[in-house]
């Protein structure tokens, strides 16, 4: 196999905005899981009685938590992290089985036993394998997958359940395993996978359809941002070759079901076209995952430019300032946070799930959502032969034993990068150009516009780049004839001011409404859009104190609430007639703005 590398924590370290964003999590909820919360302080995994709860997979949510934790702690060099990391995964490897069976299962459960949490288990310890280089893990993964391999050829197990929606996920470790192995039985294990899985290219039909609220393996929304990579990590070491599968099944998915900022609707499944129905946290971390190999396989820069969006929007927007609390679902158009005590507007998800809350309706997001930053900064740089890409121009640091790459920015609140190269041995640099780019200049020069700009550096050579682009904000069209403001990767929302009503639950839980407490019934007047940089403070998405905002006018019309609703805004408005002279209104950033309106009409 020959694909692009990304590289790990022991070469690369973040800086800047990016260091500050990982630090908040680590202080935050994520960082703290394994102290006070049960389902991973006391989890079966590694010896407690705890497991996922009722109508939940048990087991998945330690192997979660560390998917995160273990990246998170090795990029901010916390010794304190890094030995709770060590301690958790040294406890679980000393209860893998003889035969190499590793879940936390009595030996007549395992027929029955969910095959996706192999598949997760795997994947997390590769990541601990990666940071670490512990050998003694390289060979846990070799005989929990020798296992499940010879299992499933014997017949005594069979892909089913999360595992035959998920298949895919078992060919991060399967892949990793055989460019160090090379041994055949892994082709075959993969072949397996793939023969008993779902073949979610069959499904799409079903995704054109009017969504339904009915609860469904094939339009559950965190399946669909899982598969998109499907074919990418699964075509060469089955034997296929690459047909950009997941493009057609992305722009389907779009165009059903997609919003604004590059998420698809999902509360839990496919919800359709609407501004105020929500995607699930676990999505959103899972589509930047599937972003991440889908590009380390195919070299295509496009699915970067659609992390982009993703990350720098999506990622913040589901979490408070401090990350203590999170959003199972978040919406565009999300003008309050408040329990409805009745049916909720959702389509499978019941009442709360849009609160920030401590762990509210499943615990999967509590534990999944930290892998989304520590992953996304390790994408930052990859590598093939001797060639080294620049991915995402984040603040950053690069050091390996042919290369010193030190990278200053403020981006994306910023389009300025200023690069510091040292060349140990000779090394070929690509860095990527994102598609929003309308200018580009280097060291002070105009250049033509392209993807990606190419640098040759000699042994011993050093030089400074600096890049900066120049792109202006503009409206996006939306359906229903509503319209988002965009700047670069940044997508801007007309922000509601709120109190924050907190609600103690059996601890350690806790949940939050946010209630609005100014005007958001607005639609846009005015094409002017006046950009405006702030600092980037040690909140980097910070509501009260945004890095960026623009300016526009717009008056007030009449939107309404969707029926049987006073804390939901209707879907669109009921009247699109303004009253009241024209204001002025201030837009941050979509990922500041907890409470928010992102598509409004433009009615002049």
């Amino acid at each position: 196999m020959k694909h692009f590398q990304y590289y790990t924590t022991n070469e690369l370290k973040p800086k800047g905005w990016l260091y500050d964003q990982l630090r908040i999590q680590a202080d935050g909820l994520h960082g703290k899981l394994d102290k006070i919360w049960p389902d991973v302080r006391d989890s079966k995994w590694i010896g407690g009685d705890k497991t996922d709860t009722p109508g939940g997979i048990w087991g998945e949510r330690v192997p979660y938590w560390l998917d995160g934790f273990i990246p998170l702690a090795y990029l901010l060099d916390d010794a304190d992290m890094i030995a709770r990391a060590k301690q958790y995964v040294d406890t679980i490897l000393s209860r893998q089985k003889e035969d190499g069976w590793i879940c936390p299962c009595e030996d007549d459960e395992r027929a029955t036993f969910d095959p996706w949490i192999i598949l997760l288990i795997c994947k997390m310890l590769i990541v601990y394998y990666n940071c670490s280089g512990e050998e003694r893990v390289f060979h846990a993964v070799y005989r929990i997958l020798k296992n499940y391999y010879d299992q499933l050829k014997s017949g005594a197990l069979k892909v089913i359940s999360w595992g035959k929606y998920r298949w895919f996920e078992g060919l991060i470790s399967i892949n990793f395993m055989y460019e160090k192995t090379g041994e055949p039985w892994l082709r075959d294990l993969a072949k397996i996978l793939k023969e008993q899985g779902t073949d979610y290219p069959s499904l799409t039909e079903i995704w054109k359809a009017l969504p339904l609220n009915r609860w469904r393996w094939e339009t559950h929304i965190v399946n669909m941002a899982m598969m998109l990579k499907a074919e990418a990590v699964s075509h060469e070491i089955v034997g296929e070759a690459y047909t950009d599968q997941a493009e057609e099944l992305f722009q389907i998915l779009n165009t059903y079901h997609g919003t604004a900022i590059g998420l698809f609707t999902g509360d839990e499944c496919l919800a359709g076209i609407s501004p105020i129905h929500g995607s699930e946290l676990c999505s959103v971390v899972e589509l930047m995952f599937s972003y991440e190999n889908l590009f380390a396989y195919t070299g295509d820069f496009k699915w970067l430019d659609r992390m982009d969006s993703v990350v720098f929007n999506a990622m913040p927007a589901a979490l408070d300032e401090k990350m203590e609390t999170h959003q199972y679902l978040q919406l565009a158009n999300q003008m309050a946070t408040k329990r409805f005590f009745g049916y909720p507007p959702f389509r499978t998800n019941p009442d709360g799930a849009h609160l920030f809350a401590f762990d509210r309706i499943w615990g999967c997001c509590t534990s999944n959502f930290g892998q989304g930053w520590p992953k996304f900064a390790l994408s930052a740089y990859a590598y093939q032969d001797d060639t080294v890409l620049n991915l995402f121009a984040v603040p950053s640091e690069l050091h390996t034993p042919h290369q010193h790459i030190t990278l200053t920015t403020n981006y994306p609140f910023e389009h300025s990068m200023n690069y510091r190269v040292q060349a140990v041995d000779a090394f070929t640099f690509r860095i990527r150009i994102p598609s929003f780019v309308e200018k580009l200049f280097v060291d002070g020069n105009e250049v033509a516009k392209t993807n990606e700009l190419v640098y040759h550096f000699a042994a011993g050579e050093e030089r400074t780049i600096n890049i900066r682009y120049e792109c202006t904000p503009k409206f996006v069209a939306r359906p229903n004839d509503l319209h988002a403001v965009q700047w670069g990767p940044l997508f801007f929302s007309l922000p509601v001011e709120y109190d924050v009503i907190r609600r103690e639950c059996e601890p350690p839980y806790y949940e939050t409404e946010y209630h609005p407490t100014s005007a958001w019934n607005y639609a846009y007047c005015s094409s002017e859009l006046t950009l405006t940089h702030h600092t980037v403070g040690e909140i980097p998405f910070s509501f009260a104190a945004p890095p960026v905002s623009i300016e526009t006018k717009g008056k007030k019309i009449d939107w309404g609430y969707a029926d049987g609703y006073d804390s939901v805004c209707a879907k669109v408005p009921n009247s699109r007639v303004p009253f009241g002279d024209a204001e002025s209104l201030r837009l941050i950033p979509y990922g500041c703005a907890k409470l928010r309106m992102t598509e409004l009409p433009y009615i002049e």
